[in-house]
């Protein structure tokens, strides 16, 4: 799979939760590209999230989120407990393979399948199982990565079943898989960027996807 979310850039592992102040708001607004988030039939708390950067400092990728603010849990939650109920969208830059802008190197191509591994790992870094000592999560979470790697390459495989959402309004299919975690969807959009999605307690199938007109009023 190409993408430069591996090397370069910072993944939604990395971002941890919401995230506020004037530098977060400009790493969006530098970007070239527009941001998706979900559309005006949801009506609840929005968010900020770190964006990701190539090697040359280049926006690479970005991530909105909705509902409650996740945070790092067990997946098992004690019976009466409420589980966050939360939807994150990640937008990726679609880009092919191209030169560094300083010329040291190359920056390799975006893909539907980075916008998917990035919405897997994003996942990930809010969960670890019940049963595990907090001092083994980093080794659980690094096997899980790759297994979210594995799973991003192979879009057409069976663990991946297909999802028609609205995209500003018009009807684009996802590649979508659910897990005990939650569930994580990819697909790419007409506006030049790839489209990633996770979350939790909210259904993916009523979704819908549009273009956020003024990203700073999400600080």
């Amino acid at each position: 799979m190409e993408t430069t979310s591996r090397v370069g850039a910072n993944t939604p592992a990395s971002e941890g939760g919401q995230s506020s102040g004037r530098s977060t708001v400009d790493g969006y607004l530098r970007a070239p590209f527009p941001w998706y988030g979900l559309d005006e039939a949801f009506t609840g708390p929005r968010w900020l999230m770190q964006v990701g950067t190539a090697a040359d400092g280049a926006v690479e990728h970005g991530s909105i989120g909705h509902g409650d603010e996740p945070s790092v849990r067990a997946e098992a939650v004690s019976a009466g407990e409420s589980r966050e109920k939360f939807a994150v969208v990640v937008t990726v830059a679609a880009q092919p393979s191209r030169r560094s802008a300083d010329g040291t190197g190359l920056l390799e191509a975006t893909s539907v399948s980075s916008a998917a591994w990035l919405a897997g790992v994003g996942l990930l870094s809010f969960t670890w199982p019940g049963q595990m000592d907090h001092s083994l999560r980093d080794d659980w979470l690094d096997q899980q990565t790759e297994t979210a790697w594995s799973l991003a390459d192979d879009l057409d495989g069976a663990e991946w079943s297909k999802l028609s959402l609205p995209v500003d309004g018009v009807a684009v299919p996802f590649h979508y898989r659910e897990s005990e975690f939650g569930w994580v969807l990819a697909g790419t959009t007409e506006a030049g960027v790839h489209l990633g999605a996770y979350g939790r307690g909210m259904s993916a199938y009523g979704l819908g996807f549009a273009v956020v007109k003024d990203v700073a009023a999400y600080a």
